[in-house]
């Protein structure tokens, strides 16, 4: 979005909040709301997203091991989703494609380098605002750096507090977070996610009478990777409870510990919900940012048969990946495909199950809509509050993702299809996805005018970008 587009859709937005106030209408269509003299009666959104958790490590989605109760209660309350996809396969793309509701060929952010969003890109938490939300950040931004453009509190929010740097956002007993735009000194005193959750609650508390939008987007359990290279266990908890007695290697227990403690604290959040009486006005989201990671020890992790390369924390010991090849920084549906719960008492059916195929980039028109603001122009994702709702909803025609940490990459889902390009000068993968969601037989050969057609799909997908995101 251009600085005038932005401007003009920010003097649009404004003008139509207006108008639905004057009106009294407080919601979408699509809610069927009834008609109120402010904007209290908009509903709250709340978007919690775990760092580097795979689709099969909660119960809900087939996990027999780690415990987690409280996100299953979450799904049986509300719809679960099976084919909901991260912005990327690592975390600052992936965030950058939730909060600007565009694609990896034409987000800003595109790779894991330090390059902030501008002030021309519109972020979801801009979107709402309009529409008079109060809006909080707590946790991982990796969107910015100090003193830059991206910071969170010049990019929508009212409220913040967590890491501006994803690297920092590895050591969870830091010497510093960031407060809106101040440092907040702890001296490693604290368990940052512990912080995080008590934000959380503090945030919702102070905000309960005023619609809110709340991005809390947690550290757990990545890795402390630079901790992991000094000691060799970089999965930095408290402690090992509830698996304690499991024999189970070290690394382990402390990997199922953090996936517990974050279950608790969504139990806890929940919880206050109803004991405010702000539940069934409060839609909340539950998802991971990419796939689940092989590090936190001295190596380089895991082959895909589960050999140890050196001693990281192994993702195939819980089976994180779930049915799905991959892990963390491949395009292999295990590096993508994530869990995607939502709540909303009375609004999202409860118990229900969805194959609806969306992505991050749909979540900023949703929310949008949900909060009865102007959705954006440009935008690569649409609307998914009719299929929250359990409704018909339109599909993408595809989605796409491309990645460069490993040269360029490219990926597509089309319908049942999934098209990969493991290289500039690789051939085209492809699976069907309906009959193989573990990727394992490559049919590229069978089809080629299927794949002449996805190729066509592929250079239309790409934009160019000012920065480089190859790997120095």
């Amino acid at each position: 979005m251009t600085g005038m587009n932005r401007r003009n859709f920010l003097r649009r937005a404004a003008a139509d909040a207006a108008g639905l106030v004057a009106a009294g209408a407080v919601c979408s269509p699509e809610l069927a709301c009834s008609k109120a003299p402010s904007t209290r009666g908009k509903p709250n959104i709340i978007y919690i997203m775990a760092d580097d958790l795979g689709y099969g490590d909660l119960g809900c989605y087939g996990q027999e091991l780690i415990r987690t109760p409280a996100i299953d209660r979450m799904a049986a309350e509300g719809t679960r989703f099976t084919d909901c996809y991260a912005g990327s396969t690592v975390c600052g793309p992936s965030r950058c494609c939730l909060l600007t509701g565009k694609h990896t060929g034409h987000a800003r952010i595109r790779g894991n380098k330090l390059v902030p969003l501008r002030a021309e890109d519109l972020t979801v938490s801009e979107a709402v605002k309009q529409a008079g939300y109060t809006t909080g950040a707590i946790g991982k931004w990796g969107q910015a750096e100090p003193g830059t453009s991206g910071v969170p509190n010049l990019k929508g929010f009212d409220y913040w507090i967590g890491y501006l740097n994803r690297g920092d956002a590895h050591n969870y007993h830091p010497d510093f977070l960031w407060k809106n735009q101040e440092k907040y000194p702890l001296n490693g005193s604290v368990y940052s996610h512990d912080l995080f959750t008590e934000e959380a609650l503090k945030f919702i508390r102070s905000n309960q009478d005023n619609p809110f939008f709340l991005y809390l987007a947690y550290t757990i359990p990545h890795a402390n990777n630079e901790l992991g290279w000094e000691t060799g266990n970089g999965m930095e908890v408290p402690g090992d409870e509830p698996y304690s007695n499991e024999d189970w290697p070290q690394m382990e227990k402390n990997f199922a510990a953090m996936v517990a403690r974050m279950d608790r604290d969504v139990g806890r959040l929940l919880s206050l919900l109803e004991e405010l009486g702000l539940d069934e006005n409060t839609v909340v989201f539950f998802t991971s940012d990419n796939g689940p990671h092989s590090e936190g020890g001295t190596g380089l992790g895991f082959f895909e048969d589960g050999t140890n390369v050196e001693d990281n924390h192994n993702p195939w010991f819980f089976k994180s990946s779930g049915p799905f090849r991959g892990i963390k920084r491949d395009l292999y549906e295990g590096g993508i495909r994530v869990p995607m719960i939502v709540r909303w008492p009375g609004k999202v059916p409860a118990g229900r199950t969805s194959g609806q195929v969306w992505a991050f980039w749909d979540f900023l028109p949703t929310a949008a809509e949900i909060a009865g603001a102007a959705i954006p122009d440009n935008l690569d994702g649409i609307s998914m509050l009719p299929a929250l709702l359990g409704k018909p909803q339109r599909d993408h025609e595809h989605l796409y993702w491309e990645f460069y940490e490993r040269g360029f990459q490219q990926a597509l889902r089309m319908g049942r299809w999934k098209a990969l390009r493991l290289g500039p000068e690789q051939p085209l993968e492809l699976y069907d996805l309906g009959s193989d969601p573990g990727e394992t037989v490559n049919l590229a050969a069978g089809h080629p005018e299927l794949l002449k057609k996805i190729e066509g799909i592929l250079e239309t997908c790409h934009g160019e970008s000012e920065v480089s995101w190859f790997r120095d």
